[in-house]
């Protein structure tokens, strides 16, 4: 594949920022995208997710999980290598979601040749627009961790 410009990663932050923690990843890529990145906002809707990274050698997803780990715990997958646990990603509304397109993907040959995908853990799931504590400050270690050393911090890790 190919399409990135400079070798800069496509950012993804998936969710509904509606639904309380699930809106993480709109929430990263809000902040990453204020400091200069190639960030996008998606809902996690399998086919349309993988319209969004087509064109892109490297993609870069950041959304909310839920697997039992304390809330705000930052879980990293190297996706273009390892099968996600589908487990995970089961709060998408959309029963082709992460999990699915990613493997969807990788089976059609259509997988970014990098792919990492930041799951953070959340704790609360029903309307609301505001994030718990521990899930905010996940997105600004994850926002900082995306944002690369010449690029100024600062906008990342601005709270709205």
């Amino acid at each position: 594949m190919s399409g990135n410009s400079a070798g800069s990663p496509l950012i993804v932050g998936i969710g509904n920022r509606y639904r309380s923690d699930d809106g993480i990843g709109p929430w990263v890529a809000d902040r990453l995208r204020a400091a200069g990145l190639n960030a996008i906002e998606h809902s996690g809707e399998g086919a349309g997710l993988i319209d969004a990274w087509s064109g892109h050698d490297a993609v870069i997803l950041v959304d909310a999980v839920q697997s039992g780990s304390p809330p705000g715990t930052i879980h990293r997958f190297d996706a273009a290598t390892t099968e996600l646990p589908k487990s995970f990603f089961r709060y998408s509304s959309h029963l082709f979601g992460v999990a699915e397109a990613i493997e969807t993907a990788r089976a059609l040959g259509r997988l970014p040749t990098s792919l990492v995908v930041y799951g953070i853990e959340g704790a609360l799931f029903a309307f609301g627009d505001a994030l718990t504590p521990q899930v905010q400050e996940a997105g600004v270690d994850v926002a900082n961790a995306i944002t690369p050393p010449t690029t100024s911090r600062s906008s990342a890790r601005t709270p709205e």
